[in-house]
């Protein structure tokens, strides 16, 4: 799933250590409701109320904030529980936000039907992380194509962009608690680890594929993208996930793990169209 981490042992204290408080202290308090909302003019309301994915994004994220707050109440490590209680809240906050926009802007979309809460909350837990894992990756690159295009109003998108900043936390704590959580579980050899991920990705993959199929084919960065900019490629929409993913993730501590799976698949991907982006 991620690279080796440098200067921590995997599945130390230290480890645990560095990957929570990075997650804690930098937590930010905003509501929703009174953030700076711009006024948008007709076009640009026009151009948010036909975007395909609004029901699925809401829907995805109290689903996520669900599990996320279901899991941290089982586990009896007070930082780890810390840690997860507050990814739980923020999931919860960015629901919050998407439904404030939703209304203050008059969109209609109805949240998809969210299932009940799995039995197993660990599992849950986890394929909603590596779920994360694959959702940020595209949304990266979405978010970037909207602020090229003009699509959103640059006012829009400061007011949304603590959503994404947030999600790339989220998804560099899940891949250290992975990590940690495995070598905890005696799972210290990478191939086990590695097929782990690969099945979970596959997981997530999959209900990804079902949601969009139940919502006609829009799914939130499949639909998202296309209805944003017009015509955009398949291969540049990927080039732009890849550097936009990059720059967000260096800004992490260089000990801490990164998500590295979907990375690598779109630049093998890219390569057998012929692309030779370093991204």
């Amino acid at each position: 799933m991620s690279a080796p981490a440098t200067g921590v042992g995997l599945g130390s204290t230290a480890q645990k250590e560095l990957f929570c408080r990075r997650l804690v202290d930098t937590h930010r308090r905003w509501d929703p409701e009174r953030l700076p909302w711009p006024r948008l003019d007709d076009d640009t309301l026009t151009r948010l109320r036909a975007l395909p994915f609004w029901g699925e994004a809401l829907g995805t994220e109290r689903e996520t904030a669900d599990k996320i707050t279901a899991y941290a109440a089982t586990v009896a490590d007070p930082l780890l529980r810390e840690a997860i209680a507050l990814q739980g809240f923020e999931e919860d906050r960015h629901a919050r936000l998407l439904a404030v926009l939703m209304d203050r802007y008059a969109i209609r979309a109805t949240p998809r039907s969210l299932a009940g809460l799995p039995a197993d909350r660990y599992r849950a837990f986890v394929d909603a992380g590596y779920g994360e894992c694959v959702d940020s990756f595209f949304a990266f690159g979405l978010f970037e194509v909207a602020r090229q295009s003009g699509f959103f109003p640059e006012p829009l998108l400061r007011v949304i962009e603590p959503i994404v900043d947030e999600e790339a936390r989220h998804i560099v704590f899940f891949a250290n608690w992975e990590a940690f959580e495995q070598i905890g579980r005696q799972r210290h050899a990478k191939v086990v680890r590695g097929v782990r991920a690969i099945r979970y990705y596959v997981r997530a993959a999959r209900r990804r594929v079902g949601a969009a199929r139940s919502a006609g084919g829009s799914g939130f960065t499949a639909g998202g993208a296309a209805a944003v900019v017009r015509g955009l490629s398949a291969r540049v929409f990927l080039q732009t996930c890849l550097r936009e993913n990059a720059r967000r993730l260096a800004a992490f501590d260089p000990r801490l793990l990164r998500p590295r799976l979907v990375p690598a698949l779109v630049r093998i991907a890219l390569r057998g169209r012929g692309d030779s982006t370093s991204a």
